[in-house]
């Protein structure tokens, strides 16, 4: 089997651009390209049969969603391929860190593919090794590192997780961000300290909302700064480190925009992802997960009206499968994830016709050191009651 990492081109007759569904969110997508890119996916599909599994997450467009065997959000998806040993191709519609994650929880005989390798993620780029093993040493100078457990959000690099896991630390999601903190602030005692990567906001919001601790209890450190940007009595006093890292779309939300709702929709009830800025948190009526936010709406009664704080692409398709519920786009603006979008049908009919000629494109594959390192991590997750 050849492997290759330089993307060709598929052919494709443009794209039809799509008419407005009646829901009041803005900005929507092209609709999925020409008719025979839609054919010609199937029939790879279909050619490939169990040999290949296709994984979609929830801020995939739908042109790309429809031909996932499941969805989910990014550690779901890599658990679910995982339990699926006899695919011998996973294709990963996602981005780059969680394709990581699946060839970490994958079999040795399984190839993990990424349709577009400039598929990343802006907040797992904000905290890189050397940055993270630079602040580490910071630590150690200011005499606090053997205080510190580092815990690492799922949406981080390999090697992030790998630091994590050689340094006596975890891996969380936003599902169980609370339970995982408690954990590691069962570890030094009562003068322990959390490291915590690369996302501020959920470190922050998990950390005063969940645990009780206090907007003061947290510093963040700027990996651009000398020492944080911090000084030694800031850290030796911090009880949260957060590291200066945000997800661009959660973090565009305002204050103002849970105001202007509210004034628009009378009796709105507002549901945001725990990514968004505390304020923003603060002034929701409901905070959770993508799969909280999902779960809620399915559970909400005819007739309620929803405002929704997270990637647009799932809140359009959240608003078309309750047509009994008014769901609008927290924003006024656009707000769609940039690089999740690059998984569009193009490169993956590329990738899946690729697969059917015998040649693995865009293979994902972290080194086998880093792999073990970061299982530690993911395992310490998997082990914490109700993960």
């Amino acid at each position: 089997m050849t492997t290759v990492d330089l993307p060709l081109l598929p052919l494709g007759r443009g794209v039809d651009r799509a008419s407005e569904r009646g829901v009041e969110c803005p900005g929507d997508l092209p609709a999925a390209s020409d008719p025979e890119l839609v054919a010609r996916a199937r029939a790879a599909k279909a050619a490939l049969g169990e040999r290949v599994f296709v994984l979609g997450h929830h801020y995939q467009r739908d042109e790309v969603i429809q031909f996932a065997d499941v969805t989910g959000d990014s550690f779901k998806l890599a658990r679910d391929a995982a339990a699926r040993p006899d695919a011998e191709f996973v294709v990963f519609c996602g981005v780059h860190f969680m394709a990581e994650s699946a060839d970490i929880l994958t079999g040795p005989d399984q190839q993990v593919v990424l349709p577009d390798l400039a598929a990343g993620c802006s907040m797992a780029d904000m905290a890189r090794l050397a940055q993270v093993e630079k602040a580490w040493d910071s630590l150690a100078a200011a005499g606090v590192q053997a205080q510190v457990v580092p815990v690492t959000y799922m949406n981080s690099s390999a090697d992030i997780k790998a630091f994590c896991g050689r340094n006596g630390g975890v891996v969380c999601t936003s599902s169980n961000a609370e339970v995982a903190l408690e954990w590691a602030f069962d570890q030094h005692g009562p003068d322990t300290k959390v490291l915590f990567l690369p996302d501020q906001h959920l470190g922050r919001n998990t950390a005063v909302l969940k645990l009780g601790l206090e907007l003061g209890d947290c510093v963040v450190w700027n990996p651009h700064l000398p020492q944080g940007g911090l000084t030694t009595d800031q850290l030796q006093q911090a009880r949260m480190i957060l590291w200066k890292g945000h997800c661009s779309v959660h973090g565009r939300f305002t204050e103002q925009v849970v105001d202007q709702v509210r004034e628009r929709i009378p009796g709105v009830q507002v549901l945001v992802h725990p990514e968004c800025r505390h304020e923003v948190v603060v002034k929701a009526d409901l905070v959770g997960s993508t799969e909280f936010i999902i779960r809620t709406i399915e559970a909400a009664p005819a007739g309620s009206a929803w405002a929704i704080g997270t990637e647009l692409n799932l809140v359009q398709r959240l608003a078309k499968a309750h047509p009994d519920k008014q769901i609008v786009f927290l924003d006024k603006d656009v707000c769609y994830c940039s690089t999740m979008n690059r998984i569009d049908l193009p490169h993956f009919v590329w990738a899946m016709e690729s697969l059917v000629e015998g040649v693995v494109v865009n293979r994902i594959e972290v080194d086998p050191t880093t792999q073990a390192q970061a299982l530690v991590a993911l395992q310490r997750m998997l082990d914490l009651p109700g993960r």
